[in-house]
């Protein structure tokens, strides 16, 4: 209880894997009552932090007046170089981390690049990997992925391959850093990148989510928060970018994965169309 008042995140994840386990050890009997009620509290939240997003632009609105009023217009320069570093790292990633990877498997390039388009663009118009699940599982499945590894590796993935949006956390938990003029030395950005790997484990996949453990994880180290408000407003360019890396990421995996247990159907890939 400690650690929730004083938001130590780090402390509550731990808690929080370790009763998990525990739970998992019970009887379906015992563990099926907490099971369904974490499940409940899980989606009444999700539910909550979408009614509040609809008051966003108004705390946006204000949260940048405070900040530019404080830290002058300049700000508003940093604020689009955090920008075009996060896509540059986004797409860097792609280029050096997943492309190869797809390389190395033989997958067809071209085809697959079809097959997550469509699933590609939904998450990036509407900010949300949710609202991209149903079109990932149709595609995937017509690409060569057996149903049983989609229905697995996807929303498995949706909670723990989360490629862009640690990549956003750790842009931004710097940003700000640096704009409180706070000297971080190698091991303190090494062990926020670790914090953020963790506590970025289960975000609700829907807009805006991820800044939740961003201030939850500055508040662990010291950051200012208001620093953290101006990045709200530039929140949903960011977003388009990480949650679009959220998906291309799963996407690939649960191809890596059918690879591996060697079910994948390298027919339906190389004849899939739109």
């Amino acid at each position: 209880m400690k650690s929730i008042y004083e938001n130590q995140v780090l402390q509550i994840v731990i808690f929080s894997v370790i009763f998990g386990i525990g739970l998992a050890k019970l009887p379906e009997g015992k563990k099926k009552p907490i099971v369904d009620f974490m499940e409940s509290l899980s989606e009444t939240m999700f539910k909550y932090t979408h009614l509040i997003m609809y008051f966003a632009p108004i705390g946006v609105g204000a949260a940048m007046a405070y900040t530019v009023g404080h830290m002058g217009i300049d700000i508003l320069k940093y604020l689009f170089m955090l920008l075009i570093t996060l896509y540059a790292a986004l797409i860097a990633f792609i280029l050096l981390v997943l492309l190869p990877v797809a390389l190395y498997l033989k997958i067809p390039i071209k085809k697959f690049i079809q097959a997550i388009k469509e699933p590609v663009s939904i998450a990036f118009a509407t900010t949300s990997s949710d609202a991209a699940l149903p079109a990932v599982m149709r595609n995937m499945e017509r690409f060569g992925v057996p149903r049983k590894i989609v229905s697995f590796v996807v929303p498995t993935g949706y909670s723990f391959n989360l490629d862009g949006t640690t990549l956003y956390l750790s842009l931004a938990s710097i940003f700000v850093a640096q704009a409180a003029g706070m000297d971080l030395s190698f091991g303190q950005q090494l062990l926020i990148a670790l914090t953020l790997m963790i506590t970025s484990k289960g975000v609700a996949a829907i807009p805006r989510a991820s800044l939740i453990i961003l201030i939850a994880t500055a508040e662990q180290f010291g950051l200012p928060i208001v620093i953290i408000a101006a990045i709200l407003g530039i929140d949903e360019l960011m977003d388009m970018g990480r949650t679009s890396v959220n998906v291309i990421g799963n996407c690939l995996a649960s191809v890596v994965v059918a690879k591996w247990e060697g079910e994948f159907d390298d027919s339906k890939a190389i004849t899939y169309k739109d």
